[in-house]
């Protein structure tokens, strides 16, 4: 993880967030934390992803989300060349 994020208030942040229990927790918390747009915006990041690990087109991805394909491809290189935090997720959850 890159130095820039591993900051205390990231810490704190972390912590709280793994506290959550439901996923009615996560939208009281992360509604209040996030504006709409924010939410909306890691919410399509990460159906890219789902879609690009499912071997979606870039064409199919932009026409189901949304995405501009610049956000596809920062998508793709994180799934690439990141630290493996959207695989790690995705063995974890059922879609």
């Amino acid at each position: 993880m890159s130095k820039k994020i591993r900051t205390e208030e990231t810490e704190h942040l972390f912590e709280a967030i793994l506290t959550l229990e439901n996923k009615e927790e996560c939208y009281r918390f992360f509604e209040d934390i996030c504006t709409v747009n924010e939410l909306v915006s890691m919410a399509q990041r990460y159906e890219v992803a789902h879609m690009l690990r499912q071997n979606n087109t870039y064409m199919e991805i932009a026409q189901k989300t949304g995405a501009s394909t610049a956000t596809i491809s920062r998508v793709n290189r994180s799934l690439n060349y990141g630290c493996d935090g959207y695989d790690m997720v995705f063995q974890r959850v059922q879609h």
